[in-house]
């Protein structure tokens, strides 16, 4: 593949990543009218945008990667874009909670598909020395796809209801896979499928010996529980502290400066490569600590306007991990654990940061601090927590770095 047409395709990639993350977030967006609409409660919502979701898409991750080391990863990508997509727009159409949940279930198989898969194409395309700006590129795709969710399906349903929204979300996805599937080209494998170990857990177990994979999963699933969190409860602080609720939708023009943030995390981390490989790993401290100075005055300022830019401004900061945290897992896997490496890593990640973030917040606004800026204490508590983890993981893994890598 040439060098036009393999950075096309990054384009290409980044785009189904973007439609992917404004099918999964559309549930959030438009969830007060999807229960109004089908009469179900708030528990029934949170199980829509949780687990049906979140725990399906987490735990598919790793037979789909072990399943993208040895198959088409053009097709899995393919197929993943259309059945995600398909579901998306027949969400728009349910006229019961079975019927919107097994929509879902199915998109979190189908999601799963889709970055293990093309984790393993970038590794294989991709020189070692560009793989973090070229993941970073991709990762760029979660902010761009829940910026739009939140400005253009919460537009959508605002001027027509949450099934046009649906239909909107996932209609582009099923347009573009024809696309997709003529554009693409299977990049050459530097192992044959035929020689991978059969057994999935013997090769978990090779790579989770490695005690920079460890400290790397550590590490950033701290930076994950801080990151979900932001998203579950920054609404609160507009809502609840400054009874401001419009400005939840604005925040979704700081989740597009995220991506470009993400971005240059990943173009720095190469540069600092350079010098030294584990250099990398600080692009994950300083996500961990330069937003928590914004994050401080921003949650607990008495003005609106305050808080949105500089909470903001932390976001900006803390989320711009992504592509390099996806990168660095790879520098350690064998070429035939490259889509299972990059499952074990959304996989920890996922269940980190739902699992942990937004219920450890949850459980200190209601039990453990009260008044006005309980919010504010509960979200600071758990950045600090998280931040001094990810700190000391990456500290640690940058020790162990150069014996781990291959």
């Amino acid at each position: 593949m040439n060098k036009k047409a393999a950075w096309a395709t990054v384009a290409l990639l980044t785009l189904i990543y973007i439609l992917s993350f404004i099918d999964r977030q559309i549930v959030a967006v438009l969830g007060t009218q999807i229960r109004d609409s089908l009469a179900l409660t708030n528990f029934q919502i949170g199980l829509l945008y949780g687990p049906a979701f979140s725990f399906v898409y987490a735990f598919a991750g790793l037979p789909m990667g072990r399943i993208a080391d040895k198959t088409s990863r053009k097709a899995m990508i393919c197929i993943g874009l259309f059945v995600w997509s398909l579901m998306t727009v027949l969400s728009g159409f349910a006229a019961s909670f079975a019927f919107i949940v097994s929509a879902r279930v199915f998109v979190g198989l189908s999601q799963a598909m889709l970055s293990p898969a093309v984790y393993s194409y970038l590794a294989d395309t991709f020189s070692p020395e560009k793989r973090a700006t070229v993941f970073s590129i991709y990762a760029s795709g979660i902010f761009i796809g829940i910026g739009l969710s939140f400005l253009v399906g919460g537009t959508i349903s605002m001027h027509y209801d949450w099934r046009m929204a649906m239909v909107a979300a996932g209609l582009p996805g099923i347009l573009l896979t024809p696309f997709a599937w003529w554009y693409i080209r299977e990049p050459q494998r530097e192992d044959s499928p035929e020689k991978l170990q059969p057994n999935i857990l013997i090769e978990l177990k090779s790579l989770l010996l490695k005690p920079s994979v460890r400290w790397h999963l550590a590490g950033f699933s701290f930076l994950a529980c801080t990151g979900y969190m932001i998203l579950a409860f920054v609404g609160n602080v507009f809502s609840d502290i400054h009874q401001r609720p419009e400005l939840i939708a604005r925040f979704g023009w700081f989740l597009f400066g995220v991506g470009g943030t993400v971005i240059l995390s990943g173009k720095v981390a190469d540069m600092l490569a350079r010098k030294k490989p584990e250099y990398r790993y600080w692009m994950g401290i300083i996500a961990a600590v330069c937003g928590i100075p914004f994050f401080i005055v921003g949650l607990f300022s008495a003005s609106a306007e305050t808080a949105f830019f500089l909470i903001g401004i932390g976001v900006l900061f803390s989320s711009s991990y992504n592509g390099v945290a996806a990168a660095l897992i790879q520098y350690y896997a064998a070429p035939g654990q490259r889509a299972l490496a990059g499952g074990l890593y959304l996989f920890v990640i996922s269940i980190a940061g739902f699992g942990l973030g937004p219920p450890v917040a949850g459980w200190l606004m209601d039990d453990v601090f009260t008044g006005t800026y309980s919010v504010s204490y509960a979200m600071i508590t758990v950045m600090l927590i998280c931040s001094t983890g990810a700190v000391l993981s990456f500290i640690k893994a940058m020790r162990t770095h150069s014996y781990d890598l291959l």
